[in-house]
């Protein structure tokens, strides 16, 4: 009668052992998606993601980065990661905080031409993709290629047309609202703050 106890009472210390050894495998996982979104600077996808933590689950992955997401939620911090339409995942600061330190950035999000046709597809948006070929050249192709992979517009089919939109992640960067009449109000007066500026061409590829 006391074997079968004794060996339970070894088997709990393992349990316990089991359990946390479990528990630092993932807060190990979750800091790994953490320090992808840092380091990519961009939205990351599940597959990228599931490369990142080395395996092939997707829900996997996507149930470590949304318990990750509602962490940041609950901090007191100026950082928080967002989920795009296309699950993707991005590390950003938040949304309130960019005009307060946008001055302070050094390195640009993009060089002046993806910029300039960002900011075309912004103001004209909806708008299709030979429309800002015909207007941008043939450059912009690979323009918005770039421009789709960082997460900053979206692309929609229309019978054989691409039509080219901003993405929520554009407005929460660039700190603009999510009613697009209003942003593109806004976009108009950055830009001809800017064009008033003496300081313009220099601050140009850092702001819209």
């Amino acid at each position: 009668m006391g074997a079968p106890k004794l060996q339970e009472a070894k088997a709990q210390p393992n349990n316990a052992e089991d359990s946390q050894t479990q528990q630092r495998k993932s807060i190990s996982d979750l800091a790994l998606i953490e320090a992808a979104l840092y380091v990519a600077g961009r939205p990351l996808g599940l597959s990228e993601l599931c490369s990142v933590l080395k395996t092939r689950s997707k829900n996997k992955a996507k149930r470590l980065v949304k318990t990750l997401a509602q962490e940041y939620a609950k901090r007191d911090t100026a950082l928080e990661i967002l989920e795009l339409k296309d699950e993707r995942f991005v590390l950003q600061l938040k949304a309130e905080f960019t005009p307060h330190v946008r001055k302070l950035v050094k390195r640009p999000l993009l060089s002046t031409g993806p910029l300039k046709t960002l900011s075309y597809i912004a103001l004209k948006q909806p708008v299709s993709q030979k429309r800002v070929v015909e207007v941008r050249g043939h450059h912009a192709y690979g323009h918005i290629k770039l421009l789709k992979e960082m997460g900053l517009v979206a692309v929609e089919r229309k019978g054989r047309a691409s039509i080219l939109r901003t993405t929520d992640y554009f407005a929460d960067y660039f700190g603009l609202s999510h009613d697009i009449p209003t942003m593109k109000r806004e976009l108009k007066r950055i830009l001809e703050g800017e064009k008033a500026s003496p300081e313009a061409t220099q601050d140009s590829t850092t702001n819209l």
